[in-house]
């Protein structure tokens, strides 16, 4: 990997792929769906709204051409949006890496965001919620963030709600982009067939008269509460004609970064992160509840999110959170056995070499990597030996502190309300 700083505090993070015959090119932006409260009340889903309407157009290309330089050397442009992060990139063949460095650096930072296309993006990104709020894991996996992380910064769904989009302003965007989307605040990730020197050059060419300027000048992302407060209430549910009932209960946890993030992804693998883990083996094969059981580990700068899924028909909901509940309750008291720490071990190992195979997902490690700073910023080989140095001691300690705390839970499904639940839910929140 080869790294430089240019004047403004545009970080280039390069990678030589050896072998690919593409490069793919990343913008990243440290600025999220968290950053929004504190800027401003009325920015909620302006950075997911940013992501729809910078490709409307910048001051040298429409967004037709916009479209049309990329389709011309069969490239892929695309951009997404974290609570943390926002990435614009490219995909293209080697030979078209200028361009895609142009495209997309001109896309993040020279956007013309015209009022006729912000009314145009506002139906689209209302349209993508009322597409979410048609997925019941979706509104799920929001319900329980929102109860979990209550007034923290980090709570809220990305794509804001119709309320907040419907009443964004251009005003509210404009300055919402013009404080965040700076060089100071972005990391540009190449990898595949590429030079570094390359690379420099083609951010040069393109947009020097950008790179300038105090890398200070960016609004700094404010402070948030390292702990999330315990809920008022710990259960919600949100009525919903569906065929199944979903539920999902978790914890907060432990941060990104933190030397014991590694023991946590062992431990959430033991739990439900694939066809041997406990839930799988439990819930699916041994009972026959439900088809779709897993757990996730979730990671931010200051917290973590440790949590649980099942859907189920509603009539197996009770027994099913029962068996969730047991087995999170056993882990805080027995932890893992030494076979199941080698086999999450083994399996996290693959996950990760075989997740970096093409060079799209080499350029988000390189990015992800230069966002979380020093304490995060391992190379593959650095992140395989943490995996293999996590004992059953440390995962058993893991357990035992978070899971011995009170879970919340949340529920979508045919339920009026929290008294029509089964007990076996409803005890979440007594």
């Amino acid at each position: 990997m080869a790294r430089t700083v240019l004047p403004g505090g545009l970080r280039v993070v390069t990678e030589h792929v050896a072998g690919a015959r593409s490069a793919a090119v990343g913008l990243w932006v440290d600025i999220g769906s968290r950053d929004e409260p504190g800027f401003d009340p009325a920015a909620r889903g302006a950075a997911h709204f940013l992501e729809h309407l910078l490709f409307k157009g910048t001051a040298r290309r429409s967004a037709r051409e916009i479209a049309e330089e990329i389709d011309a050397v069969g490239g892929d442009l695309n951009a997404f949006t974290s609570k943390e992060h926002t990435c614009f990139y490219a995909h293209v063949l080697d030979s078209d890496l200028a361009l895609a460095v142009d495209v997309v650096c001109d896309v993040v930072l020279g956007g013309v965001m015209d009022p006729a296309d912000v009314e145009v993006e506002r139906d689209v990104v209302l349209s993508e919620i009322a597409g979410r709020d048609d997925d019941p894991e979706d509104l799920l996996a929001d319900d329980f963030d929102d109860l979990l992380l209550g007034d923290h910064p980090l709570g809220g769904p990305v794509v804001g709600s119709e309320e907040s989009v419907g009443d964004m302003t251009r005003d509210v965007l404009a300055r919402f982009h013009g404080a965040h989307y700076v060089p100071s605040r972005s990391v540009l990730a190449v990898a595949g067939n590429v030079a570094h020197a390359d690379v420099l050059e083609a951010v040069a060419a393109a947009f020097a008269h950008r790179l300038s300027g105090d890398p200070a000048a960016a609004a700094a992302r404010p402070d948030a509460p390292a702990v999330v407060r315990a809920p008022a209430d710990r259960l919600s549910v949100r009525e919903d004609d569906t065929e199944q009932a979903h539920l999902m209960l978790g914890v907060p946890s432990i941060r990104r970064g933190d030397p014991r993030w590694e023991a946590q992804l062992v431990l959430s693998t033991v739990l439900g992160g694939g066809t041997s883990s406990r839930l799988f083996q439990e819930v699916r094969e041994r009972r026959g509840l439900a088809y779709s059981v897993y757990s996730s580990a979730t990671g931010y700068s200051d917290l973590g999110v440790l949590n649980v899924y099942v859907g189920c028909a509603p009539e197996r909901l009770g027994t099913a959170a029962g068996v969730l509940r047991t087995q999170l309750a056993e882990l805080a008291e027995h932890g893992i056995t030494a076979a199941e720490l080698t086999r999450a071990q083994g399996q996290l190992r693959g996950e990760y070499v075989l997740g970096l195979e093409d060079t799209p997902s080499r350029m988000s490690w390189l990015g992800r990597r230069e966002l979380d700073g020093p304490a995060a910023a391992l190379d593959l080989d650095e992140a395989l030996a943490r995996v293999r140095a996590v004992t059953v001691d440390e995962v058993a300690a893991i357990a035992s502190e978070l899971f011995a705390t009170p879970v919340t839970a949340a529920v979508v499904g045919p339920y009026a309300d929290v008294d029509d639940l089964p007990d076996e839910v409803r005890e979440v929140g007594e």
